[in-house]
Order: C-alpha cells, then structure tokens, then sequence
C-alpha cells in the first residue's frame, strides 16, 4: 500500500476507580445480578437530582496530570442528546466544550525511537446500561436492558490523529491501559468493558496533509481487536478509492467471527447531538490548592522510572522497559535488587519467575517468593555457594515448601564444590574418556569444549564451580 497513508485518532473510555457512581450512590461492582445496582437517578426518573462524586473527579483529573495536560480551572457537564435503549434519560451527561482538561501527550517506543502522540482531551462523562440481546427464551423477539452499568463514572482520552498504522495504534492502547493501571485509576480489564476504545481512521495519498473522509470503528476491547479491525479498514478503504469509489462517514463495528468491519449506522456530527449545558450540575471548579494535592499524589511514573532503573541500578533499556510494564514489578524488582545485584534480580524477575508466573497466569503480586526469598536465593549464586544450574532446582524446591535457599541448600547438600582437588580427578576422567572430543577441541572446535564442560558438570551434579571446571579442562586439554 505504497500510495496510502493512515490517519488514526483513538478514543479510549475508560472507567474510574470508584466505588459508587459519578452521580448516585449506587455501587459500581461488576457482576453483580442485572439491575441490582440501580437508583432514581442513574435511572433518570423525574425529580431525581445529580451530585457529583468528588473521588471521580480526583481520578480523572490524576489521568489528566499524567498525560501532560492542562488541567481546567472550570469545566462544564453537558447534555448529550440521542436515544437508545440502554440510555435511561434519553441524553447522557459527559462533557464538551468545556472538558476537565485538554492538551497532553503519550510519548510510544516504536522501534527504538520515540513518537510523540498528541492528546486533545480528556473528560468526564457517565456510561449508559448494556442491551442483552442472548441468553433468554425470547431473545429472537425480545431485548432485555440491565442498567448496572448506567451511570458509572468514565473518562474519554481523545488522542491527535498522529497514529499512522494499526500496530501504532494498538500499541498506544496498551501503552495508555498499563499507565491507567499505574495510577490506580482504572482496573485495564477489558473483558468486563472497564476499558474501551473506538478508533477513527482514514487514509489519505502519501505525503498529502489533507485528512480523508473518516470511519469511526466502535467498542474494541482489546490490542489484539484494534489491531485488526484497524488493518481491515485501512484496506477496506483503500480497495475503495482504488476502483473509484468514495469513503462514507460512518460507524462501524468489528465482526471477529467474519474478520471484518461492518457499517452499522451514518456517523454523527456534534450538532447531531444537540448539546447544551447540563443544568442540574454546577462547572466543575478545580482550585490551585486542590490540583497541586492530586499532583502530589502522583507516583513516579513508568518513563521517569526507566530512566532511574537504568541510571541507578545501571540496568540496559531493554531491561528497564520489561520491569516498568507494571508498578507491582516495579517495586517488586527495587525490593530483590536493596540487597545488591540488580542485575541478576532483573534476570531471575524476567526470566525464572516470569516463566512461573506466565505458566500459571498469575501476576507479580501472586509471587510465590517474597524479595527477600528471592534476594536470598541470587546472593548464594553471586557468591558462588550454588551455580546457576542448581539455583533453578533450588529455585522450584522453594516454591514448593516455602523453605528459605539456604534451608535447602545446607539441608540437601547442594553447596557449590569449588576444591580443586575434588574436581581434578572427574576432569581428567573425562578428557580420557573423550579423546575424540578431546582432539576436536585441539583443532580448534570450540563447541565441542561445551560438552566436555557438561560431562564434568553432570558427573558432579551441577555442584561444580563452572569457572573451576572450564580451568581445569583447559589445562589438561593444552597438556594432554
């Protein structure tokens, strides 16, 4: 597709950490029986009166300092006007001239180099109820309407139209949900709908810096579904203007069984909606007092804490990177590294532990070893009590019994045998067993030297000292 460019915009709803809605004090909880969660006011009965949940606005405007915006001294709910179903009041009250705050940016790693993603704003709104159309004798007939979900505070980030493929776009995403769980705003799990994104793509002739006409491609809940929903309609709309066609404004949604994006209705312009300023809510008003507290409550965040894992621990970027993914690993990993070696607690976080983790899906903060145990287990190696290769044994015996690395160790009699007069004998065994491989190593076949060092380590169980082991065969092979 030489003759193309894409224009990605994303819009990202994600849902706030509360416990009670953003205007009512019903629950939040997901999963609990349909409309067990419900009150006058999220259901818009007349008379019902909104009162704004102040730990929303904390949140949302936590999301907002993150990004590098600027948080609005005022900022304005509105009433916006269309009507589903699963909207109770026939309008929802988000916001739209006067967001919470606006400007900002997500700077995305993309192959090694750094590209800045614009954010136009992010505001506050509540979400509408869930139409079930499966599950019930008369689904072929009848929709049913659980408003558990009405009213429960968002915010939208709305991004810059600066994502030019659908792997860029797919990786802002992840980016933006691992830094919303960062903070503690939203909970990332996308499978219970906390956080979704509608995707707004056109294409455009290479180099031109004329937008084309836009699709706005609804409700994906994962990279994966952004991703290729976005590559279909990228090509989708290629194929189009290549046999002459136009691009219609629309909306449309991602059919994952058929792979496919389908039209699903004209998309709206803002006027559509007829928006006007809610009258039962006064502007949001942030003082400098209140804003420079919620700064304060901002943890390190993932780029600044890269950079000091990197500075402070001297660990490579690739490193660093993997180990800011999540807070909980974050910590998880200065925890292990307090006692030393920062290094190898990286690699047994990223390696053993992951491996552990990754077959059981279970997180950081499942870890069967606190960093203390763990701490324990690399100081026997960096010190030479235990190899590598008995570690790792050492490693699942722990999490096994819950025994400490040195319990095991002195119990088992798993100490590193580093006296040369006990490994000498077993070395000159093997170069006499092994005169081929012996003589290979002689001519220069340098593989061949890392089975004679396995030979010697298996006869010894793993309880060599690798270093001794290489040594010492060098001098018998040289001598021999």
């Amino acid at each position: 597709m030489p003759s193309f460019e894409p224009v990605i915009g994303l819009e990202i709803h994600a849902q706030l950490l509360t416990r009670t809605k953003i205007f009512c004090g019903c629950l939040t909880r997901f999963g609990d029986p349909p409309n067990a969660n419900i009150c006058p006011v999220c259901l818009g009965l007349p008379g019902a009166l909104p009162v704004l949940n102040r730990r929303a606005v904390d949140l949302a405007a936590r999301a907002a300092l993150a990004l590098g915006c600027t948080l609005n001294p005022h900022s304005v709910f509105a009433r916006k006007n269309y009507f589903y179903p699963d909207l109770p009041k026939g309008y929802q009250i988000s916001q739209y001239d006067q967001p919470l705050a606006s400007g900002g940016h997500v700077d995305l790693r993309v192959e090694g180099a750094v590209r800045r993603i614009g954010i136009t704003r992010v505001h506050m709104e509540e979400d509408a109820g869930k139409s079930l159309h499966e599950g019930f004798q008369d689904s072929a007939t009848a929709t049913y309407l659980d408003y558990n979900r009405s009213g429960v505070p968002l915010i939208e980030i709305v991004t810059e139209p600066d994502l030019r493929s659908a792997a860029e776009a797919a990786l802002f995403f992840e980016t933006l949900r691992d830094l919303l769980v960062w903070l503690e705003v939203n909970d990332g799990n996308m499978e219970e709908g906390s956080l979704r994104c509608d995707a707004n793509v056109s294409v455009r002739a290479a180099g031109s810096t004329t937008l084309g006409t836009k699709a706005e491609v609804k409700n994906l809940n994962s990279f994966r579904y952004v991703q290729k929903a976005l590559e279909y309609e990228i090509a989708r709309q290629i194929e189009v203007l290549e046999d002459g066609g136009r691009i219609v404004q629309e909306t449309r949604l991602w059919d994952q069984s058929a792979q496919r994006t389908i039209s699903m209705r004209s998309k709206e312009e803002a006027h559509d909606y007829r928006y006007f300023p809610e009258p039962d809510l006064p502007p949001v008003a942030l003082d400098a007092a209140r804003r420079a507290a919620i700064e304060r409550s901002l943890p390190e965040l993932p780029a600044a804490r890269r950079t000091r894992f990197m500075a402070q621990y001297g660990l490579p970027e690739y490193d660093a990177v993997e180990l800011t993914r999540a807070r909980e690993t974050a910590d998880y990993f200065e925890a292990v590294a307090a006692s030393g070696h920062p290094k190898a607690a990286a690699n047994w976080i990223m390696g053993e532990l992951s491996r552990w983790l990754n077959e059981r899906g279970q997180s950081i903060v499942q870890s069967p070893l606190a960093p203390d145990a763990l701490s324990g287990l690399i100081a026997l190696v960096e010190n030479a009590t235990i190899s590598s290769t008995i570690a790792k044994d050492v490693f699942g015996k722990m999490v096994a019994s819950g025994q400490s690395a040195r319990a095991i160790v002195d119990a088992e009699g798993l100490a590193q045998i580093s006296d040369e007069a006990a490994i000498l004998p077993i070395v000159r065994r093997i170069v006499e067993q092994h005169a081929d491989a012996v003589a290979q190593v002689k001519a220069g076949k340098m593989n061949t030297f890392g089975f004679l060092v396995g030979q010697a380590m298996k006869a010894t169980g793993g309880k060599a000292s690798p270093k001794l082991v290489n040594a010492l065969l060098k001098r018998e092979i040289e001598g021999a």
